[in-house]
């Protein structure tokens, strides 16, 4: 990307940049000093289509928005590792947590009901007990052991500390009990209207050299979920050592969100100190962002301090604000996550198959299908001779907006794991109201019915979102493809494109001329 910065002082030089950015297909942006007079050169740059600020720095700040736009585009054609292993949330169990707190009008969950919604999802936590006067708090201590750490537990305080509400390294019964009383009263001292449920007990946790961290949610009334990261700990708000991003998320984009934060280059190791276990961190903040899409009541949420170090992550408290779902806008997310209720699974030719849309951690197996095509399959799908994949155009197909698009593969298990041997792809206009399509089956599998059951379920997707039309190319000797479009009721035609055959089918509603 190039974009010169050139500073403009009168009419003659905006016409000379006018003409450069008409003749160039690069972007560029200008500024002027003077602000009189310059409204003519104004108009002149802005029929050119060129950017113009007042000022320096205005026109800096404009570069370097293009430089972080740029940044992110590259950074989504990263292709992520493949998952490790599906993971299985207890969604059941994290919903009945929600309802029952619902059901007694709370919005604000107790922290270890907080914690218990965070476990559900594979999230380290210190397990929590809950004690509603002082000698149980003395009795769970005894029976969880010592040393334990104790804290107030009342949906009126957020930072427990600011009213004395943590005791740490309590060691014996005694301590115990003291330390319940005092914060007791100093309690009722400090907020005499706060309601005070009981107090929560814990083991202590040794991770001594730990890094405190905090990672958040909450929802924005533009852009729903977004996904807080930054240092931790009692001075949160005032290190302010933070960074946002976008749910979902992937391990990469996990890792350039802790990137973005100072702290991140503590968590790199330092003096003889060891790394934190950054693949441990990124899981956690890819986790939380799939607990905000299974879970649309929760509206906030709070892990402070989360333990990092070299042996992995450990939450130590949580807080979490849920609502009902009157209370929760109908599309929640900027950027749609992955529709796991499109997932489809049935016995196919003596083996179990998984019908699903397509994830950024199915590059690898993507490539391996795409290697497995012959040269004559490729060139019926590509329309041209290609020996492999580039990492963009494999990133391009298997990190989709499924706002726009859809990619439907089919997977099953092999000798090496699970395999791609079939995908279905079809791409939307913004109106939803023609979409393109594309099928292809892994060679040595064709002639199966595999390819009808892509297709078959591609278009049940796109009728229930009310797409009104499904067009397609392939060449003519292409005959199977062919085949396949006329027992599924495509009109077949010649092409717009020289050499092509034409493949429409009406799904709903009117269409306007092809």
């Amino acid at each position: 990307m190039h974009a010169p910065t050139a500073i403009v002082p009168s009419m003659e030089v905006a016409q000379a940049v006018a003409a450069t950015a008409r003749g160039s297909s690069r972007n560029v942006l200008s500024c002027w000093l003077g602000g009189e007079g310059m409204a003519p050169a104004r108009r002149v740059l802005g029929e050119a289509g060129v950017a113009s600020f007042g000022t320096p720095e205005d026109a800096v700040g404009g570069f370097m928005q293009m430089v972080n736009y740029r940044r992110a585009q590259q950074l989504l054609m990263e292709v992520p590792a493949a998952a490790a292993g599906d993971f299985c949330p207890d969604q059941a169990r994290a919903r009945q947590v929600i309802a029952h707190a619902l059901q007694s009008s709370r919005q604000m969950l107790s922290e270890p009901e907080a914690k218990e919604v965070l476990a559900c999802y594979g999230i380290p936590v210190v397990e929590t007990a809950i004690a509603d006067r002082v000698e149980a708090a003395v009795l769970l201590a005894g029976r969880i052991g010592y040393p334990v750490a104790l804290k107030i537990l009342s949906p009126d305080v957020t930072h427990k500390t600011e009213v004395g509400g943590v005791a740490l390294d309590l060691v014996t019964p005694e301590a115990v009990r003291a330390a319940a009383l005092a914060m007791r009263e100093r309690l009722h001292a400090l907020h005499p209207k706060a309601h005070l449920r009981g107090f929560t007990v814990q083991a202590m946790a040794r991770r001594p050299g730990a890094h405190e961290l905090i990672v958040g949610a909450s929802c924005d009334p533009v852009f729903g979920p977004v996904i807080l990261f930054g240092q931790g700990g009692i001075a949160v708000e005032t290190i302010g050592d933070r960074a946002l991003a976008l749910p979902p998320l992937n391990q990469v984009l996990a890792r350039d969100l802790v990137g973005r934060t100072r702290v991140a280059r503590l968590l790199a190791g330092y003096r003889g100190r060891p790394a934190a276990d950054m693949e441990a961190l990124c899981t956690v903040l890819v986790r939380i962002a799939t607990l905000l899409a299974d879970l649309p009541e929760v509206q906030e949420l709070d892990i402070n301090p989360l333990l990092a170090d070299e042996h992995g992550v450990l939450a130590l408290d949580a807080r979490m604000r849920v609502a009902t779902a009157a209370q929760i806008g109908p599309a929640r997310f900027a950027i749609r996550p992955y529709p796991a209720e499109l997932e489809e699974s049935m016995t196919w030719e003596g083996s179990t198959l998984l019908l699903r849309p397509i994830r950024p951690e199915d590059a690898p197996q993507h490539s391996a299908f795409f290697a497995a095509l012959t040269p004559e399959d490729v060139r019926f799908r590509m329309f041209a001779q290609m020996q492999s994949l580039p990492p963009a155009q494999l990133a391009r197909w298997t990190q989709i907006d499924y706002d726009r698009e859809m990619a439907f593969i089919g997977t099953r298990m092999g000798p090496g794991g699970p395999e791609t041997i079939g995908v279905a792809r079809a791409v939307a206009d913004p109106d939803n109201i023609r979409a393109e399509f594309a099928v292809v089956v892994r060679s040595d599998l064709k002639g199966r019915g595999l390819g009808a059951l892509l297709m078959e379920k591609m278009l049940r997707y796109c009728r229930a979102r009310g797409t009104q039309e499904l067009v397609g190319e392939a060449l003519p000797e292409n005959l199977r493809m062919l085949q396949l479009a006329h027992h599924l009721g495509f009109t077949v035609a010649p092409a717009v494109s020289e050499g092509a055959i034409g493949m429409r089918l009406v799904l709903s509603g009117p269409v306007g001329g092809a």
